[in-house]
């Protein structure tokens, strides 16, 4: 916790408090990602103070905190704000830490309740909002996710030629050992409606090839009328509408929005949640089952992932990417490496461009004229979560130049401007 959140951290009246003492076996920290100009923030403030209140008198009062992490654009409006909060908060000049712990979980928008494991820092779960809202008394304290398969189990309907089988028993057994995709979606969802269609060829092309592979329907629709007309357009297996596993299911992968869809392994652990990128630019399944490249080729389908993480990014449209991706691929594979055997959250994607790339949306081009980025900048680190980018003066690019840039960049050494000047 020291390495999130430093040495101290301030209670309402200004009186430091030392992070250890929120450290320990048991223990849970939320962290609660907010401002005060934000208007459903103050609603949902207001919610969470009489929950927590309420929370503290419990058996387990003793053993969970809060944080609180402004957005706040001045110290004013700061004080002001934390002055309707029982909770502690991280001090306000700690900007930076703020745009670290933003990024590290991978806060799109506020209000965000993270909720964090005590004694490792370990992320619980990013959907701290839906505790709040469907543990009212905190009877699932602490929360730890349970195994994906004792989640997941239950009814299920399946599809027989075009008939829908109702209520079959037993999906545990039936996905075990296959590579699972989790799809949540929904037909009033016009991305959705339009992601269905390449989904449905790829899962048929990758069933008529033998793979072990099985997609699960996670609905959001309104209704069961909803539902059925829907799922009448899918060939895989699904959770009927309205089941509780739905909620379970979005907040222990940290479904945001739709369609996602997650890919899972054969012991049902995360491959990616970026199914949808992975199928749009591997319509084929050659890349089946899409484990993540330390690098990709910067297309639309691939650059989602910039939204949420700094991004290193070598524009170049005279060699090809291929080759460009040879000559980054050995910092990319140290830092992935380091960050893996620290086991920490990936702190940086890589990406190329290059005259093979196919690039239909234009992102490359788009990405440069939004950060502003001159003509004959090749590397240059975009983060989009601190507002900030990162040039290169460099010239005849190789691998040591690409090394020391990004070990400035993640040594605090560079010095970058705003993201637009």
């Amino acid at each position: 916790m020291n390495k999130l959140l430093g040495d101290t951290i301030i209670r309402g009246n200004g009186d430091e408090v030392a992070v250890s003492t929120l450290e320990g076996e048991g223990k849970v920290v939320a962290l609660y990602f907010s401002a005060h100009w934000c208007p459903p923030c103050r609603s949902f403030t207001p919610q969470l103070a009489t929950w927590y209140k309420g929370f503290k008198k419990g058996p387990n009062g003793d053993k969970f905190e809060i944080v609180f992490v402004s957005s706040d654009r001045d110290d004013a409006s700061f004080k002001e704000y934390f002055n309707e909060m029982p909770w502690l908060a991280l001090p306000f000049v700690e900007r930076e830490k703020k745009a670290q712990l933003s990024t590290q979980f991978k806060v799109s928008g506020i209000p965000t309740l993270v909720m964090l494991n005590a004694a490792n820092g370990k992320l619980i779960t990013s959907d701290g909002r839906a505790i709040v809202t469907d543990d009212a008394e905190g009877k699932d304290f602490p929360w730890t996710p349970k195994p994906f398969l004792e989640v997941v189990e239950g009814k299920f309907y399946k599809k027989n030629g075009k008939e829908v089988e109702k209520d079959v028993e037993g999906l545990g057994e039936f996905i075990k050992e296959k590579i699972i995709g989790l799809y949540f979606s929904a037909h009033w969802c016009g991305p959705c409606r339009g992601f269905t269609p390449q989904l449905v060829k790829t899962y048929n092309k990758l069933k008529e090839d033998g793979k072990k592979f099985e997609i699960i329907f996670v609905s959001s629709d309104r209704d069961e009328d909803s539902f059925m007309e829907y799922y009448g357009e899918m060939p895989w297996i699904s959770i009927p509408h309205g089941d509780p596993r739905k909620k379970t299911l979005s907040r222990m992968f940290d479904v945001s929005g739709i369609p996602t869809l997650v890919i899972l392994d054969e012991n049902k652990q995360t491959i990616t949640s970026s199914g949808r990128a992975a199928i749009s630019s591997d319509p084929e399944g050659k890349e089946f089952p899409w484990y993540p490249k330390p690098i990709n080729q910067l297309t639309g389908a691939t650059a989602g992932d910039i939204n949420d993480s700094p991004a290193l990014i070598w524009f170049n449209d005279k060699k090809s990417g291929k080759d460009l991706t040879e000559v980054m691929k050995p910092v990319a594979d140290e830092w992935i490496k380091k960050w893996k055997d620290a086991e920490e959250t990936q702190a940086m994607v890589f990406y190329v461009t290059g005259n093979d790339v196919d690039d239909d949306e234009g992102i490359a081009n788009s990405l440069k004229q939004f950060a502003s980025i001159t003509s004959n900048t090749e590397l240059a680190i975009v983060d989009i979560p601190t507002q900030k980018v990162y040039e290169s003066s460099d010239t005849d690019v190789d691998t040591g130049k690409i090394r020391s840039f990004v070990e400035g960049f993640l040594n605090k050494t560079l010095k970058g401007r705003g993201l637009r000047h």
